[in-house]
């Protein structure tokens, strides 16, 4: 493609498909950075790659990193985990939204800039995903009803912490059980009188057959949940008397496994702090 073409073609794109404001996908990627190489991946991903590898992407429009200290690691649930093994893996994560029915243009442009990334030897390779997933948004639950943040905007508001729960399911027909049930009923109680304004619940995109060859295939396409529950609170203020106890409220139900909980607060960009408290 020469380059007037080039250009003229971002004017094309401009003016057709969906470009609505809803959260319709989001990327999910909780990854563990080598022993040793904590603060050179901090600076790394922070610098360059949140920007390079996914702000400036199309139809990515709201991004925002978290970090769980080594007591915040300990919090989490279960102990044999099959979403992060050890349970304690996986200190970063990052969370992005995608624009409402953009997913296969966005996922298009997401392999083949990070194609080009490897090319120019900008992509570090100390690190390992420990759950990395492009996600479906299926449903948002706000305590405070039309008061406060929408879910659009969770990125942006300065929430003071996210807790990350994983659910696997049999199959595709009790997913869809176990979601009618969080949408229905035991989200609304949880939200209630809590720290979390707001769980956003997800389910899995499969990645695409040419992906980067380090980042695996997405498990559980058809059977698991992910929430994420957005807190006015750092989450160990509230760990025992809000968060403990998840796995057996759905256990008990026969809806599926909760295979991760997990808290995180907030980076503070353009610094390295946290990384001296990850191990």
């Amino acid at each position: 493609m020469d380059e007037v073409t080039h250009v003229d073609a971002y004017a094309q794109l401009a003016g057709v498909g969906p470009y609505g404001v809803s959260p319709g996908h989001a990327l999910i990627t909780m990854v563990e950075p080598h022993a040793g190489h904590e603060r050179a991946y901090n600076r790394w991903y922070e610098d360059d790659h949140f920007i390079a590898g996914a702000m400036a992407m199309p139809w990515m429009y709201a991004g925002r990193r978290w970090v769980a200290t080594r007591d915040l690691q300990l919090l989490r649930y279960p102990t044999e985990s099959a979403v992060a093994r050890p349970v304690t893996s996986g200190c970063y994560i990052s969370t992005y939204w995608v624009t409402k029915g953009r997913y296969p243009e966005h996922i298009k442009w997401s392999v083949g800039i990070n194609q080009r990334l490897n090319e120019d030897d900008r992509v570090y390779r100390d690190r390992t995903h420990v759950f990395t997933a492009f996600h479906e948004h299926v449903a948002t639950v706000y305590r405070d009803g039309a008061d406060g943040p929408r879910n659009f905007h969770a990125l942006h508001y300065p929430y003071d912490g996210l807790v990350v729960e994983v659910i696997d399911t049999a199959d595709a027909g009790q997913r869809s059980e176990l979601l009618e049930w969080l949408y229905a009923e035991h989200l609304k109680e949880r939200l209630t009188g809590s720290p979390a304004a707001m769980v956003m619940a997800f389910c899995p995109h499969p990645l695409p057959a040419d992906r980067m060859s380090y980042v695996k295939q997405v498990e559980g396409v058809e059977s698991r949940v992910t929430l994420l529950w957005f807190l006015e609170q750092d989450p160990r203020v509230c760990w025992s008397e809000r968060f403990t106890g998840l796995d057996s409220l759905v256990a008990d139900r026969g809806l599926g496994s909760v295979e991760l909980v997990a808290p995180f607060i907030p980076t503070l960009p353009g610094t390295d702090r946290y990384v001296d408290e990850l191990r």
